[in-house]
C-alpha cells in the first residue's frame, strides 16, 4: 500500500489523509470513474460503473438474460463467466479453441458457427485465461463483425488488459469499438492489486448499465472508500504497475519456458504472447485433478487442473504473476524427479 501511496498526487493523498469512511456513489466517485475514462477512446463518465469484478459479472447476467436465452461462451473459461448463465437456465454454447503443442487458436469461422437466431450474448476474455490467446486486430473485429450482423451483446471480459509481451499490440476495449457491448477490466490483474477488489463495466448501452446500479442496490450498494482512492492513485499512475507486473510476469515465463526445454516429454507448452497465465497438456498416467491434489498435499503447490474449467482431464494452468516462482518451480521439479521418471 506504501507504493501506491508515494505515487499519490497532493490532491490524493489529501482525500486519503481526510477519507471519510461512510457511504460512497453506488456508481464510483467520480475521481475514480475520471481516472477509468482517459484508459478508454469513447467512454464518457456516464459509461462506467465500478463494483468488485465477479459481482459486476454476476449482476450483468442477472439484469441482460432470462432462462431459456442462448449464451455463446469460450471455453475453457473462467468459470463465473459462463457459470451464473448456466444457473439461470440459460442454454450455452462453447466456442472451442485449436491446439498445437501448446498453441491455443480461437477461429472466428467456429464461433459463427455457433450462432442462432436465439442467441442472446457472446462471452469473450482477451487476453484470455487461461490459455494466454489473444486475436490479432482482423480477428477481432472479424468477431464484432459476427456479432453486429445478428444483434448480439458482446460480454468482453478484459482483466488482463495491456498485459502483452514483446511489443505484442493491446487490443482497443470492447466497448470502445462496439456500440452493442459491455467491458470488464479491473486492478487485480493488470496493476496487482487484487485486494482492492475494484473492476468497472463500461459500455455505451447506459440503459443496461442503469439495471446494473440498480441491480447493485441489493449486494453491495457502494464500494469500499479506501479502494476507491487507492484505485486512483494506480490508475493515475499505469506505468508504475504494469511494467513492473510484465517484467515479473515475463521473466517468470521464460523460467518456465526453460524448465519445459528439461521436460519436454512432460508436457506440452508454448510461451503466450498476452497476459499472466498459460493452459499446459500433462502427458501423466493419471488426471490433472488427481495430479493437483498430489502435487498440493505434498508440496504445497496449486495448479488449477482442467477439471475445473470442465475441459477434459489433461490440461492444468499455470500462473506467471507471483514473485515467487523460480522457488515454486525448483520444488516442482524435485518434486517430478522423484515421482516421475521423464
Amino acid at each position: 500500500m506504501q507504493y501506491v501511496l508515494d505515487l499519490a498526487s497532493d490532491e490524493e493523498r489529501a482525500s486519503w489523509e481526510h477519507l471519510k469512511l461512510g457511504y460512497t456513489e453506488t456508481r464510483g466517485s467520480e475521481p475514480l470513474r475520471e481516472a477509468i475514462q482517459q484508459h478508454y477512446q469513447t467512454i464518457n463518465l456516464d459509461e462506467i460503473i465500478v463494483s468488485s469484478p465477479g459481482e459486476a459479472n454476476f449482476i450483468l447476467m442477472n439484469v441482460l438474460l432470462s432462462k431459456g436465452d442462448e449464451v455463446i461462451c469460450m471455453a475453457p473459461m473462467y468459470q463465473s463467466l459462463y457459470q451464473v448463465a448456466k444457473d439461470l437456465d440459460c442454454s450455452l454454447s462453447f466456442w472451442k479453441p485449436e491446439e498445437e503443442s501448446g498453441n491455443w487458436t480461437y477461429q472466428p469461422s467456429d464461433l459463427k458457427k455457433l450462432i442462432t437466431d436465439k442467441t442472446k450474448l457472446i462471452v469473450v476474455n482477451f487476453p484470455h485465461n487461461p490459455t494466454g490467446f489473444c486475436p490479432n486486430i482482423d480477428d477481432y473485429m472479424e468477431i464484432i463483425s459476427i456479432a453486429r450482423a445478428h444483434g448480439i451483446t458482446i460480454f468482453s471480459d478484459e482483466m488482463y488488459r495491456f498485459l502483452s509481451h514483446g511489443n505484442k499490440e493491446t487490443l482497443p476495449s470492447m466497448c470502445d469499438v462496439y456500440e452493442n457491448s459491455v467491458s470488464l477490466w479491473g486492478a487485480a490483474k493488470t496493476f496487482g492489486l487484487a485486494g482492492l477488489r475494484l473492476g468497472w463495466l463500461t459500455s455505451k448501452n447506459k440503459s443496461l448499465l442503469q439495471k446494473v446500479e440498480n441491480f447493485k442496490d441489493y449486494l453491495s450498494i457502494c464500494n469500499s472508500a479506501t479502494s476507491e482512492i487507492l484505485a486512483t492513485i494506480g490508475l493515475n499512475n499505469m506505468e508504475h504497475f504494469v511494467q513492473p507486473n510484465l517484467k515479473k510476469i515475463t521473466s517468470n515465463i521464460n523460467l518456465f519456458s526453460e524448465f519445459h526445454e528439461k521436460h519436454q516429454s512432460f508436457f506440452d507448452f508454448s510461451k503466450p504472447s498476452y497476459g499472466s497465465t498459460a493452459f499446459i497438456k500433462l502427458h501423466i498416467p493419471e488426471t490433472t485433478y488427481e495430479f493437483a491434489e498430489k502435487l498440493v498435499k505434498e508440496t504445497g503447490i496449486m495448479l488449477l487442473p482442467a477439471e475445473t474449467f470442465e475441459y477434459g482431464t489433461s490440461h492444468a494452468r499455470i500462473g506467471f504473476g507471483r514473485e515467487n516462482f523460480p522457488e515454486v518451480l525448483r520444488i516442482f521439479e524435485d518434486y517430478l524427479v522423484k515421482n516421475y521418471k521423464y
